[in-house]
């Protein structure tokens, strides 16, 4: 649902307006909580009253929750969805009101937190609460499955079809305003004196000093792009020289490359193992719910089934003895009243029948569209975790290449031994895993 919120004060406006029925069919003042009235009138006087004690203007946090269009929102899910936008925001324990109002068909829900902490006599930060009500409410979309809108989708999802090969490979690659770039190093250069402080400045941003092939020094990101430190850095080759010395001492690009290499893929391979692991969490969560679900769905059905049999057999009681017995039965039959109560029972034990298989399909249904919800989820928790590893494997494999550009014999043997250590990581990996 759409999660709309501000900071704001002036709370007898703000009680005159949740109770106007002049632009609302239906008016319901649903819970007070942490106020000394149940009145909402009262209760926010006195919201007003607590916040005189501090320099708080705006007081009050003030929400309201509008579910998609056609859509029947049960209270409790909205008393469910109140909960996690209180426990996202800090207001767990906080004076509040809930006023659900009905418009033009819609009902939308009003939900008002006093801010101010009356222990401490403070008000709470509510620092980025934009960005935290999105995430609650593509979460509330994704669980009861409805259909996002394009303004809570992840900009970032597009299908990969409508890429070229080096868009993808640049997306992936870049990213980062070369402006940026330029800026880091230069304050890299400027806060150092000796070549040791310049590769730790270096190192603590996500770059790698090396000897470039053509161009004398230079630094290199955690993905492997190589910045010209003359030119990006903005100095010339001689203070390079100066400053860092021999250049005979630094590794080559293809070295530097290599230990990435190194690097880079044992974090991956921990995200991936982080990755997975939450994924195995949230499937056995998801299992959970499901087998609780299928047992509660069971007991409703057994439930209505054992009433409709009892009701059944008090109705076909009640039918039979409407068929007369003894002499009085024979003269029934004799002036043709048997047949007509027979075929009444009859007409009626049909409707009947069909009455109670329209029950049940009622039941089926609507428990199908609660078990729909839990389904589009589970597949919304499937394609995120699908994501995940499809993207973490392709870093892992790019960086499984990045040290593949042989230069010497010298390189070979430094890959060759970074690949062994690598080989002992993952095999260490494999045994505790075991």
């Amino acid at each position: 649902m759409i999660l709309k919120a501000k900071e704001r004060g002036d709370a007898p406006q703000l009680a005159r307006y949740l109770l106007s029925t002049r632009d609302n069919e239906h008016v319901e003042l649903h819970d007070v909580r942490g106020f000394v009235s149940d009145d909402l009138r009262s209760a926010f006087s006195e919201a007003d009253a607590i916040a005189k004690g501090t320099r708080c203007k705006n007081y009050l946090f003030s929400m309201s929750l509008n579910p998609p269009a056609g859509k029947k929102v049960r209270t409790e899910d909205f008393e469910s969805a109140i909960a996690k936008i209180e426990k996202k925001l800090g207001l767990e324990n906080q004076p509040r009101a809930v006023v659900f109002h009905e418009k033009e068909g819609r009902r939308h829900a009003h939900v008002v937190w006093s801010r101010i902490d009356s222990e401490r006599m403070r008000a709470i930060n509510m620092a980025h609460y934009k960005v935290r009500l999105r995430d609650v409410s593509r979460e509330l979309y994704m669980q009861h499955g409805w259909e996002m809108p394009r303004g809570l989708q992840d900009r970032t999802l597009r299908d990969p079809l409508n890429f070229t090969q080096e868009e993808w490979r640049q997306a992936r690659r870049v990213g980062i305003d070369p402006r940026e770039i330029k800026s880091v190093l230069q304050q890299c250069w400027q806060r150092s004196d000796n070549k040791a402080s310049f590769e730790r400045a270096l190192k603590e941003r996500g770059f790698w000093l090396a000897r470039g092939d053509r161009r004398g020094l230079v630094a290199i990101d955690y993905r492997g792009e190589v910045y010209s430190l003359s030119r990006y850095a903005g100095v010339k080759a001689k203070e390079l020289e100066a400053r860092i010395g021999d250049l005979t001492q630094l590794r080559t690009v293809v070295q530097t490359k290599a230990e990435i290499s190194v690097g880079m893929s044992g974090k991956l391979e921990a995200f991936i193992a982080d990755a997975e692991r939450e994924a195995t969490q949230r499937r056995d969560e998801l299992a959970l719910r499901k087998t609780e679900l299928s047992a509660r769905h069971r007991d409703e059905r057994e439930k209505l089934n054992a009433g409709i049999e009892r009701r059944w057999k008090d109705e076909a009681l009640r039918r039979a003895q409407r068929l007369p017995k003894g002499i009085s039965g024979i003269w029934h039959r004799l002036t043709g009243q048997y047949a007509k109560i027979r075929a009444q029972n009859e007409q009626e034990a049909l409707e009947a029948y069909r009455r109670d298989q329209a029950m049940k399909d009622d039941l089926i249904f609507r428990q199908l569209e609660e078990r729909e919800v839990l389904q589009s989820y589970i597949r919304a928790q499937r394609s995120i975790t699908h994501q995940r590893l499809t993207l973490l494997r392709e870093d892992v494999a790019n960086y499984s290449t990045l040290d593949n550009r042989p230069r010497d014999e010298a390189d070979n043997s430094i890959r060759r031994d970074l690949r062994r250590t690598r080989r002992e990581r993952r095999s260490r990996q494999c045994d505790f895993d075991i």
